[in-house]
């Protein structure tokens, strides 16, 4: 038996290139300060809380099958509604 268990595993993360106001951006970049965190982790938890809390949505996750990333030609994703991306990372977790 080994004295020291292994690392958890972490998830793969992917970047994600977003427009907000100036005034979310400071109010963002503050909390992110305020808990001693970074705005990446600030936005991942709480869009994590807002899906998880949202029954409406988790019923919409349930019906809803996205094409795989990579399965499909450029063109076939183009035609693919625009939050398809946002469902298949939420799908990966």
């Amino acid at each position: 038996m080994p004295i020291l268990k292994a690392p958890p595993i972490q998830p793969k993360n992917e970047t994600l290139q977003l427009r907000v106001s100036q005034d979310l951006k400071f109010r963002l970049m503050g909390y992110a300060d305020f808990i001693h965190a970074s705005a990446s982790y600030v936005v991942s938890e709480a869009l994590e809380r807002l899906f998880r809390k949202d029954a409406e949505f988790q019923e919409y996750l349930t019906t809803y099958r996205p094409l795989q990333s990579g399965d499909h030609s450029e063109e076939e994703e183009e035609q693919q509604q625009p939050h398809t991306e946002a469902v298949n990372a939420l799908k990966k977790k």
